[in-house]
């Protein structure tokens, strides 16, 4: 059984950092690309990172880059999204996501597994 579990969420007051981690198992993590969603209220899921199999490649959303940073630990079974200089707009809940390959997702139907989704909520 294939579990994600996120955890490093929080209440950060605007302009401040968190580091959310994705603990995997059941799965080989190291063959498969990762990624990271976020949902604030009444809004859909959308994409904010992902990463390959082996952490050569990144994909980050216009609105986090230059501010966050997606990476991993194979050996840690552990995918991580560094976030700094934190915006009101940020907050939603965070989400990872486990790619059914290794390359770049292309699209949210590429991820067949997700986490149970962490809060990250910045205050102005």
């Amino acid at each position: 059984q294939v579990q994600l579990v996120e955890s490093g969420g929080g209440l950060v007051q605007a302009g401040g950092s968190l580091r959310l981690s994705c603990a995997v198992s059941g799965r080989t993590f190291s063959a498969y690309a990762m990624g990271w969603f976020r949902q604030a209220a009444g809004k859909e899921r959308e994409s904010v990172a992902a990463i390959t199999w082996s952490g050569h490649s990144t994909y980050l959303a216009d609105s986090v880059k230059g501010r966050f940073t997606i990476s991993r630990d194979n050996a840690k079974n552990t995918v991580y999204l560094q976030m700094n200089g934190l915006k009101p707009e940020d907050t939603a809940v965070y989400y990872c996501a486990g790619s059914s390959h290794a390359w770049l997702p292309e699209s949210r139907a590429d991820f067949r597994y997700w986490g149970q989704g962490t809060q990250v909520t910045v205050s102005s």
